[in-house]
């Protein structure tokens, strides 16, 4: 073979190796590109089946989707400023499942064994209930929400019959606090008692759960109420407490506070009987409390025209072999302001008289006495109501409140439409929106309503109700003692003391009540029962802590003008 020839067979050797080349550089392009276009299409593909589950699944109904996986499993509930007093989290439970390895015995070690080692995690735990549980050889829960270390601790004692399934858990981060009005959330998922229960289908719904539920209480402002309740419980050594913080324009309460209170993050034998609602759910006669709407019943319908007019108030009275006294003489005579500084049964009575029983009734039917209390809360007690034509002893005794018995929520309403013009409006625990107050009802006139600042003004600075005084906030309002019925007539020893109050009373802005249930005469409150004693001095130490929280600073340069009434009032009223 010729170079020649050689050359020629190298080269076309060389084209036909880049020729091969190119080929399978072709092909491999090809592939890529096919690949990409398989990955395009199947990422298209995924997002169309996200926005499918995303946007529409949820709303036909069908299983769940993306959007609604990422939800809370129940939605949050925030007070009015956004924090929050209910959430929904993940966490551990103990179960006990004895048929974990497949039957005979459930347990590596003795039952007794067992349970003290889970006494060890849980000292709180009960080691003879939890010893008898484990040796039943019943399935079920030993605990709820528990921590996972707390399961690290229990998986190292090499049990397989106790296990930790991972549930959707409630809690309430303040506690106890407000626990009156969120409730609690059962083992089955369903809100119980209070605004769980309320707002249970917006709180599971996938439309509505991602947005937080918002109460009108004011999570600062319950804090402070709870804690002067207590105060004022563990002072006069009663057995329970009521409170309410509630805006007179809009009738929305920043705060409810019933005590003994209980934890709903655990609902136990302990706590059960506490769930029982002071505020909303039990009915009480307030006595002396009513008297202000007593007087301004008459002041609307003109049977009282001069405050000045005088009432015999030394001698009781007698109506069909009843009578009706005051607790100590105050005096041969008293005039309006002077009955009401000094709380007379006999003026009150014979003021109600005047006015007759029908317009009376009119009044407190007005004022929602005859019907359960308006407020959202499921747990809302029927008042005790005088049936058919009220009889002129019915009439004198309801005047002071005495045979009727209404909620302490029926009287912060009631108190409302004292001082704010006269408009009663039902209460809500509902955030509310700027100018979505209701336009609720009239009950009194708008002159009647100012006269009632004045008096209920008068009764804290010369009356019954100065230990409720703060300075610079210009607190109004009214004691009220009334002993409890029994069987075969009222019980002497057992008081419901309240104080029902108002500020600034120069321009009302909200109305504060403070409930004790039978309190005792103790050192703190030197040895009496009485609200000027035990429930005015809660009222005194809330309003300063809540009226900054609320933009009411004390001032006490201002007041509401009691002047053209204080020539009525020549001595001052003593505790």
């Amino acid at each position: 073979m010729t170079a020649i020839s050689v050359s020629r067979t190298i080269t076309a050797g060389r084209h036909q190796l880049v020729n091969v080349r190119q080929r399978t550089l072709l092909v491999a392009k090809q592939r890529v590109l096919l690949i990409l276009l398989l990955f395009s299409v199947l990422a298209a593909c995924a997002l169309i089946r996200l926005a499918i589950l995303g946007l529409f699944e949820p709303a036909i109904g069908r299983s769940r989707g993306v959007a609604e996986a990422l939800l809370p499993a129940r939605g949050d509930i925030v007070d009015r400023n956004g924090v929050p007093l209910a959430r929904a989290f993940h966490a551990y439970s103990l179960w006990y499942n004895p048929d974990a390895l497949g039957g005979g015995t459930p347990l590596v070690k003795s039952p007794g064994e067992v349970a003290a080692a889970l006494v060890r995690v849980f000292p709180d735990m009960d080691v003879k209930e939890v010893t008898a549980r484990l040796a039943s050889g019943k399935p079920g829960y030993l605990r709820r929400r528990i921590l996972p270390e707390h399961a690290n601790r229990i998986h190292e004692l090499g049990e397989p019959a106790l296990e930790f399934p991972r549930e959707d858990e409630r809690f309430y981060p303040q506690g106890s606090m407000a626990a009156h009005v969120l409730g609690f959330v059962s083992a089955d998922g369903q809100g119980k008692v209070g605004m769980e229960q309320v707002f249970n289908e917006k709180l599971t719904d996938p439309m509505s759960r991602g947005t937080p539920a918002v109460l009108s209480i004011d999570s600062r402002v319950q804090g402070a109420l709870e804690d002067e309740l207590g105060r004022g419980m563990h002072l006069s050594n009663a057995k329970g407490a009521a409170g309410i913080v509630l805006d007179v324009d809009t009738g929305e309460v920043l705060a409810l506070a019933s005590l003994p209170a209980f934890n709903p993050n655990r609902i136990d034998k302990a706590n059960t009987p506490n769930i029982f609602n002071r505020v909303t759910n039990q009915v009480y006669e307030l006595g002396s409390t009513f008297k202000p709407i007593t007087v301004a019943s008459a002041l609307d319908a003109g049977t009282v025209a001069d405050l000045g007019k005088r009432y015999q108030a030394s001698r009781p009275l007698s109506i069909g072999g009843f009578q009706i006294r005051d607790s100590h003489a105050l005096g041969a005579s008293l005039n309006v302001p002077e009955a009401l500084i000094h709380s007379s049964n006999i003026v009150t009575a014979q003021i109600a008289d005047e006015l007759g029983g029908e317009r009376l009734n009119v009044t407190m039917r007005s004022l929602g006495f005859d019907e359960r209390p308006y407020i959202e809360l499921p747990a809302r007690g029927f008042p005790l109501w005088p049936k058919g034509k009220w009889s002129r002893i019915t009439t004198m005794t309801v005047s002071y409140g005495h045979g009727i018995a209404v909620t302490p929520m029926h009287l912060a309403s009631a108190y409302a439409a004292l001082v704010n013009g006269g408009i009663w409006r039902p209460a809500t625990l509902k955030k509310l929106k700027p100018g979505a107050a209701p336009a609720g009802r009239r009950v009194f006139k708008a002159s009647t309503s100012a006269r009632m600042r004045q008096l209920l003004r008068m009764i804290v600075v010369h009356g019954t109700g100065k230990k409720a005084d703060a300075p610079g906030f210009r607190v109004g309002g009214k004691t009220g003692s009334a002993e409890k019925p029994g069987a075969g007539g009222y019980r002497h020893s057992s008081l419901v003391s309240t104080f029902a109050a108002a500020f600034p009373m120069d321009r009302p802005r909200y109305v504060v009540i403070a409930m004790l249930d039978e309190p005792k005469g103790t050192a703190a409150t030197f040895g009496q029962r009485t609200a000027a004693w035990n429930a005015a001095p809660v009222v005194s130490r809330v309003v300063p802590r809540i009226g900054p929280l609320l933009d009411i600073m004390p001032d006490e340069t201002r007041d509401v003008d009691i002047s053209d009434l204080r020539p009525l009032i020549p001595g001052e009223a003593g505790g």
